[in-house]
């Protein structure tokens, strides 16, 4: 027992010796490093002081230099444009201000007149550092550049006879190759003209080919950034298949394997498309979502590729439109345009037909009368419930019927207690003898999903209602702002509060309460609560939607609370109901075929049911 003890006391001290020249051997190396890393230190500052500062100035000199180098090697043939000063040109008429450059002889920058942009200055598309709409052409031997990298001569303008604008840039080669970019601009017009002639194609373009590159930044143009990019596409059409679209919601690379007449990067209520007469064979393009602190909502960039006539001389006719999305703008150009007005997409796309043939004529019609723009979605909407009256009526009806029954299928329910397969039989024997239909309420319900869908889309979509202000929202195509919140809620609601939101999900509640009031007790808890949990969701979902939908929402539910209290109190006669109940219990009834079959189904449960007690009691 001593000499474990003793064994045990030494293997402690070996420890601790262990353990001290550990420590003592790491401390060393420590202050050894530290040593070495000042000695280090002190050649590096001597080195450092022995090399010459260079000058900020100088380099970027030096950089500049080696770039205009580069530009001079690349240019060939066009070295005469491969330095110069990049001088501006404006060009209007009264819906756009175009100014161009003759860097690249393109477009600079687009500002649409009639629009104001999230800081209140007129809306400008296009205008980036980096933003440029070129094409790649030989220059020489192995040697070629892009045009957007040449300085072209200074564009003349031009005023022709039908009050159109033609401005003129013009590109020449030692060798003899010429290009000239010619835009015309036409009064109340935002299609922008562009055609493009070269004199020595064939050596220009390899293959007959103009590898067309388009470089643009798209910036936020409406009060929330989010939601105008969910509202974004890149949109293009197909020959022989018609239009399609990419969402932007996340970065986007849409390859064109087949041929497009033309393709646009839209945002929410504006766009950019490049529009070719003789098609783009192919290509690729992309929107590259930037950081949500960025003004930038996406840079964009397109690759199309144009074939053209093997001849000396070639003319390629192109159109730029830079303007709003609105649908009847686009439909006057007769290019499939207006495809780009999202009025229904996806699985509800069938309700552009909707807003098309009914919601929108009927706006526009109002609109023509009233000029606040908030009184006229009220009219659209009591218009929309008149016409959804009768199935409305009918709903209610079946709504007084089944109040009706509230007392006969209570005591049901107290006999057969516990035994819902029992109860269920029995109350469909009940609404067959009354003939009541339980599933009567819920056609309305169902009609009113394709009508908010598209009127979801419509007040997305509708440029008319940007910038449009009614009672305290200041622009009915966002959402309404009553409170900012120093915190952002989750579930997608926000950093603010929307009244619209709440006069909606409120109304909704009231709505709940009244129809739950009209229906037969429910069993089932889920059932029973489900009417209220659905105004709840809406609370999350609604309170970053237009201002405009919100509204809607509210007029509709203050009218089916005004139609309710009408036909349950002054047209529905209770009484004759009872007394039409009574009358159809003593004729004759014949099941149809689902009620027979829900009937033997019932049946069966209860069997099946019945046999399961049996086993367990055994």
């Amino acid at each position: 027992m001593k000499a474990d003890k003793n064994t045990i006391i030494g293997f402690v001290l070996l420890g601790i010796l262990f353990f001290v020249y550990f420590w003592y051997t790491n401390k060393q190396q420590a202050a050894l490093q530290a040593a070495e890393q000042r000695a280090k230190d002190s050649i590096a500052a001597v080195n450092a002081a022995k090399v010459k500062p260079i000058d900020p100035a100088v380099a970027r000199l030096d950089s500049l230099r080696r770039d205009s180098l580069n530009r001079l090697s690349q240019a060939g043939n066009f070295d005469s444009a491969a330095t110069g000063t990049e001088q501006t040109m404006v060009v209007e008429n009264n819906l756009l201000r175009v100014t161009f450059s003759n860097k690249g002889g393109e477009i600079k920058s687009v500002l649409l007149k009639n629009f104001k942009s999230i800081d209140s200055t007129p809306v400008v598309l296009s205008g980036g550092k980096t933003d440029a709409l070129g094409y790649t052409i030989n220059t020489g031997s192995n040697k070629s550049t892009e045009t957007s990298n040449l300085f072209f001569s200074p564009g003349t303008v031009v005023k022709n006879a039908d009050g159109s604008q033609t401005i003129t840039y013009t590109l020449n080669a030692a060798s003899g190759q010429s290009i000239t970019h010619q835009y015309t601009i036409k009064p109340d017009n935002y299609m922008i003209d562009w055609n493009i002639a070269m004199n020595g194609a064939n050596e220009l373009l390899t293959g007959n080919a103009l590898n067309l590159h388009w470089n643009i930044s798209i910036n936020q143009q409406q009060y929330s950034g989010s939601y105008e990019k969910e509202q974004s596409r890149l949109c293009f059409y197909e020959v022989g298949d018609g239009f399609d679209y990419e969402r932007a919601m996340s970065d986007v690379n849409q390859k064109f394997d087949i041929p497009i007449e033309w393709m646009s990067f839209k945002q929410q209520f504006f766009n950019t498309a490049i529009i070719a007469k003789d098609q783009f064979k192919s290509g690729e393009a992309r929107m590259n979502t930037q950081p949500d602190s960025s003004r930038t909502l996406y840079m964009a960039n397109a690759s199309l590729q144009l074939k053209v006539p093997a001849a000396t001389t070639v003319n390629v006719p192109l159109q730029l439109y830079y303007g709003p999305n609105d649908f009847y703008t686009l439909k006057s150009y007769d290019e499939h345009l207006e495809e780009i007005v999202d009025l229904g997409s996806g699985i509800y796309s069938f309700v552009k037909y909707i807003n098309r043939w009914l919601i929108m004529p009927v706006f526009n019609f109002l609109a023509g009368f009233i000029h606040n723009f908030g009184w006229v979605i009220a009219l659209l909407t009591l218009f929309i419930r008149l016409i959804t009256s009768p199935l409305t009526y009918t709903s209610y009806l079946s709504g007084a019927k089944m109040k009706v029954l509230r007392p006969e299928l209570a005591e049901l329910k107290k006999k057969h207690g516990a035994d819902q397969q029992a109860y269920a039989m029995d109350q469909m024997k009940i609404f067959r003898e009354a003939g009541v239909n339980p599933l009567g309420g819920c056609i309305p319900a169902l009609l009113q999903i394709p009508i908010f869908f598209a009127l979801y889309s419509y007040f997305s979509s509708s440029i008319l209602l940007r910038g449009q202000s009614f009672l305290w929202a200041h622009d009915l195509s966002t959402y309404d702002v009553i409170a900012k919140l120093p915190f952002s809620i989750p579930f997608n609601y926000g950093d603010h509060v929307s009244l619209f939101t709440l006069t909606a999900v409120i109304t909704n509640f009231i709505i709940a309460f009244y129809n739950m009031s009209m229906t037969p007790d429910q069993s089932n808890p889920a059932m029973k609560y489900m009417p209220y949990i659905f105004p709840f969701v809406l609370l999350f979902v609604f309170n970053r939607l237009p201002a405009a939908l919100t509204w809607y929402y509210t007029v509709s539910n203050l009218i089916t609370l005004g139609i309710q209290f009408v036909i349950q109190n002054y047209i529905i006669n209770h009484d004759k109901i009872l007394a039409e109940i009574q009358e159809k219990r003593k004729a004759p009834k014949k099941q149809s075929k689902w009620q027979e079959r829900f009937a033997q189904t019932v049946e069966a449960q209860k069997k099946l049911q019945e046999m399961r007690d049996k086993q367990n009691k055994k």
